[in-house]
Formats: C-alpha cells, sequence, structure tokens
C-alpha cells in the first residue's frame, strides 16, 4: 500500500482538473445583424440617446439567475452573460430602438443644442424560467431634450413575458423578443411624444 501514496496527490490533482474543466457557455441579448424581418422604418423626427439601463441586483451578476420553484432562485455557473446584463440589455434595446425609429443612437456624442429624445429605462423584474417564460417588466420615460424644449417628460411602465421552450438558447430567445417588443412599444410612444402631442402609455 506503502507504494501507491506517491501517486495519491497526482491523482487529486487530476480530479480537480477535470472539475474545473467544464466549458462555460456565454449568451449576449443582442440579435444577430439582419434577422430582423421588415424593411427599415421612416427616420423619427430626433435622434434618441438611451441612458444608462439598470437592473434589479439580483440579476445584475455575471451568470444567468433561473427561477426554481416557488420562491428560489438559482445563479448557473456555467452560463453567463458576455458583458454586465445592464450593459447587455441597453445594448440591445438601443439597437432594437434604432432599427424602429430608423434613427440612430447619440448617447455619449454632441448634441450641440439640436433636440433630442432622451430615454430612460430601469428593469424592474427580469425573470428567467427554463420551459416557461422570460419576462421584463421595466419602467421607462421619455424626454426631450435641446431645441426649445418645455415638453413635459412621459413616465410608463411596462411588463412584457415572452413563452420559451426548454435550454437555455431558447431562455435567451425570449428574453431577445421581449427586449424587442418593449422597443416597439417604446417607439410608436416616442413617435407621437415627438411631435408634440400627449400620448397613452402603451397597455401590456
Amino acid at each position: 500500500m506503502n507504494r501507491l501514496r506517491p501517486w495519491m496527490p497526482l491523482a487529486a490533482v487530476l480530479g480537480l482538473a477535470g472539475c474545473a474543466s467544464a466549458p462555460l457557455h456565454y449568451y449576449t441579448l443582442m440579435t444577430p445583424a439582419g434577422s430582423t424581418v421588415g424593411g427599415a422604418a421612416a427616420p423619427a423626427p430626433y435622434p434618441f440617446e438611451l441612458l444608462p439601463v439598470g437592473v434589479p441586483a439580483q440579476v445584475d451578476v455575471p451568470q444567468l439567475v433561473v427561477r426554481e420553484g416557488g420562491q428560489g432562485v438559482q445563479p448557473l455557473d456555467g452560463q453567463r452573460w458576455i458583458a454586465p446584463l445592464g450593459d447587455e440589455v441597453r445594448g440591445a434595446l438601443a439597437a432594437d430602438l434604432a432599427r424602429a425609429l430608423g434613427v440612430a443612437d447619440m448617447s455619449g456624442l454632441p448634441g450641440n443644442g439640436q433636440p433630442r429624445l432622451r430615454i430612460k429605462l430601469d428593469v424592474r423584474r427580469f425573470e428567467s424560467v427554463p420551459g416557461n417564460h422570460a419576462l421584463i417588466d421595466a419602467a421607462w420615460s421619455l424626454r426631450l431634450t435641446g431645441g426649445s424644449g418645455g415638453q413635459d417628460a412621459l413616465a410608463c411602465s411596462s411588463r412584457i413575458s415572452e413563452p420559451v421552450t426548454a435550454g437555455y438558447d431558447a431562455l435567451v430567445a425570449g428574453h431577445q423578443q421581449a427586449l424587442a417588443a418593449l422597443a416597439e412599444r417604446i417607439a410608436a410612444t416616442a413617435r407621437a411624444y415627438e411631435t408634440g402631442q400627449n400620448p397613452a402609455c402603451p397597455a401590456d
């Protein structure tokens, strides 16, 4: 038995290496370029800027966080976002808004005093239930800046739930669809708001 002892530490190291070699899977909320169906939208009156997006602390982690049972949640160590979740939501929503409004996101660029639509979004719930649904509940607001101004800000909220099949790819795709639907709601409201109307918030 003494002959086996020198091999025991090596066996332990190899065992740990095997455990540590499980692959990590990375996901993004950005949809592939050219995947949107339909033609380009007629340009809205003004460009927009989307402010940094806030997300709930319990999902603001590198891992995908899924809901289990009635009250439990589980971060998945092997399934991760490619960037912080707030940045992922903001990037995907900005791209969806640019398509829906037909104008560019001018965030971080000088406005030179020209009118610009400022959009603020705070995600209140970002719920992931594999094989069931992907849900986004968010508060958002619109405000025209630059130019003559004078128009009151509009504050709304939206709750969007997309059914999903089993698997994490389907879950992430569900969140992509929810963000696209949210962008459509914001864009439709923004087009009326930018013309000086006082539109009602879209119904869920």
